[in-house]
């Protein structure tokens, strides 16, 4: 029968376990030196090990010929223990046994001396997922445990461990596997699996594993039926659009080309691609171009595996951290807002465009790459010139100098002042009537229904629904549109809403246009005073 690689891979000795030497050598100090507690805790991410080294720590502790500090792996209870036969050799699931009376249940067999191995071993996988109540069942024994046990607790979420358990244990912190380390790793095993795996390749999965053992050897194992395992296998069996398309499309976007990166995104989308991790791959780039802006001496540290340095180098070149922060501030606001909405594609779709079209829309990031966008034109000596004055003013612009000329001693007398007729004295202009686009108006005719009309299959479907029963003012480019208090005014309210119905207008009127939302204030009524002496109430002074 198969058995997954990360399961056969699993280590077996404090020697096979890789990128957590701080954690083994003191282990195994610990039981060469007889000075173990009766309490450890191991915390970090997943595939790191945690597992692996509670039970080597099981078997080192109870095996009748320890090997400097690992266990010998040949004595009958190193055999018996990795069988799984050994009833004082507890592993339990806090996730799916997390009530008091699961840990009441513990307490009680934890007192009996063990039957076949010197010490009982308790590993309680994922301790965080213990209620309350479990955990304050578990401080007495924990605390002071009989002399035959031994608890081994392991965690991802360290935060959700109460502090009166993490006083009672010693602690392990397991780290990330180095990139270059796991790749190693991987290349040892394709060769002892007989699997044609290319460097290029095992450095790939090591960086997309983000330094996790299991998730590196869960991803070797599903490409393993490939005869060759290469880059674009990589991508074809994990599904992702791989460095050179995840280019081509930053490349686009660098270039304004709106159409050229929806065309690209919806290639990818109709290959089986998934929007957030085509944005995941985006944001990885960006992150590393801008690692390669804020700290090139450091680059190989710090960037992922899978582009070259010297094309990031140029990229980083081109642009600005703080244009490139504010690239992955719209990347990451995206990948947040997807798990919210119904759509995943045209939120993609809305990112790519919002990242492509600087003016589409003031949002906040647009804003700060315009601002970037010009600090760095400035930075370079860019010349940043006025708009033309139109035809009909009355003095053509002149460009003021770089540094203009000191002005010339005043040698003429000035003339006083004289008073003119009345009829030499210079009317006032007349005030021309306000443009009807800048003017505040409501929507007449069949502008509005068009809005709505046209707005209506991008917005959530109870706001489509109301949409043509609400009132919407245009004061020059800003489109107000009136909601009731409550409900409907926080649903209005959400920016996605206000740039759909932005956007339109824009496209229908000609020009750039805002939207807003405000509260529909109630209509007071008005009396006369004929109405009013009709109360005996009112009176009249």
């Amino acid at each position: 029968m198969y058995q997954a690689l990360y399961r056969k891979w699993r280590p077996q000795t404090f020697d096979d376990v890789i990128g957590q030497k701080h954690i083994t050598d003191s282990l195994r100090n610990q039981i060469i030196s007889g000075r173990l507690s009766h309490a450890y805790l191991f915390t970090g991410i997943r595939g790191t090990g945690k597992t692996s080294c509670a039970r080597i720590l099981a078997k080192a502790v109870n095996c009748e010929n320890p090997q400097n500090g690992n266990p010998c792996c040949e004595c009958a209870s190193c055999r018996a223990i990795a069988e799984g036969s050994v009833m004082d050799i507890v592993e339990l699931d806090a996730a799916s046994n997390n009530g008091v009376d699961n840990v009441r249940a513990l307490r009680e067999e934890a007192v009996f001396s063990p039957a076949t191995v010197k010490k009982r071993v308790y590993i309680i996988d994922e301790v965080h997922m213990l209620s309350t109540s479990a955990f304050n069942a578990l401080l007495k024994i924990l605390e002071e445990p009989p002399e035959h046990l031994l608890f081994i607790l392991a965690t991802t979420e360290l935060q959700k461990v109460p502090a009166t358990i993490l006083s009672r244990c010693q602690r392990h912190s397991f780290r990330r596997i180095d990139t270059k380390d796991l790749a190693e790793y991987l290349l040892k095993v394709a060769h002892q699996e007989q699997f044609s795996l290319t460097p290029d390749a095992a450095s790939l999965l090591a960086g997309l594993a983000e330094g996790g053992v299991r998730d590196a050897l869960s991803m070797l194992d599903q490409c393993s039926s490939y005869g060759k395992i290469g880059v674009d296998e990589i991508y074809a069996a994990v599904g992702l659009a791989g460095n050179r398309r995840t280019l081509e499309l930053f490349e686009k976007i660098c270039a304004h080309d709106v159409a050229g990166s929806v065309e690209l995104f919806h290639s990818l989308w109709m290959e089986g691609k998934d929007p957030s991790s085509l944005l995941k791959e985006l944001s990885r780039l960006v992150r590393d171009i801008l690692m390669m802006n804020l700290a090139p001496q450091h680059a190989s540290e710090l960037v992922y595996a899978g582009y070259e340095k010297k094309m990031l180098a140029g990229f980083a070149s081109q642009f600005s951290a703080r244009q490139l922060s504010g690239t992955l501030e719209t990347l990451q606001a995206s990948l947040g807002s997807m798990k919210d909405r119904l759509d995943p594609r045209m939120t993609a779709e809305l990112c790519l465009i919002s990242l492509c079209d600087e003016v589409a829309g003031d949002t906040l990031e647009g804003l700060r790459r315009k601002v970037a966008s010009l600090e760095e034109a400035l930075k370079n000596g860019v010349v940043m010139t006025a708009a033309p004055a139109p035809a009909n003013a009355e003095e053509p612009a002149v460009p003021m100098p770089e540094h203009p000329p000191e002005a010339p001693a005043v040698t003429e007398e000035i003339p006083k002042f004289q008073p003119q007729p009345e009829a030499l004295r210079e009317q006032p202009e007349p005030v021309e009537d306000v443009a009807p686009s800048v003017a505040a108006q409501p929507f007449t005719g069949e502008l509005w229904p068009a809005i709505c009309e046209k707005a209506k299959d991008q917005i959530p479907r109870d706001i489509a629904a109301i949409l043509s029963t609400v009132s919407a003012t245009l004061e020059g480019d800003i489109l107000t549109v009136e909601a009731e208090p409550g409900f409907y005014f926080m649903r209005f309210k959400r920016q996605d809403v206000l740039d759909v119905l932005g956007n339109t207008a824009s496209e229908l009127v000609g020009r750039p246009v805002t939207a807003k939302v405000v509260e529909k204030r109630p209509v007071v009524g008005t009396h006369s005073l004929d109405e009013l002496r009709k109360f005996p109430e009112v009176r009249f002074v």
